[in-house]
């Protein structure tokens, strides 16, 4: 499909779409790239969530509070700002 073709045969395109067609998009005898349909995003299943438990816990992170978090990040920024931090 032409980019000229993308103005004059929107409907054309949208039923492509639809039907699950690929469609390439050419600009001046080059083929400059594709229009895909959008594929539909499936639901987590409880599988997927004990899977990425799992592989949190393997990773083993360390457990930084909130609180732990904010001394942290005010040191941090006190020491790149200095006492007129607000």
């Amino acid at each position: 499909m032409t980019t000229t073709d993308l103005r004059t045969k929107s409907s054309d395109l949208v039923n492509s779409l639809k039907k699950g067609a690929t469609i390439s998009l050419i600009h001046r005898s080059r083929v400059i790239g594709e229009i895909r349909p959008k594929t539909e995003a499936k639901p987590f299943t409880k599988e997927d969530i004990m899977k990425l438990r799992k592989i949190v816990a393997d990773l083993n992170l360390p457990k930084t509070s909130y609180k732990k978090r904010e001394e942290i990040y005010r040191k941090h920024m006190m020491d790149k700002y200095g006492k007129y931090l607000p």
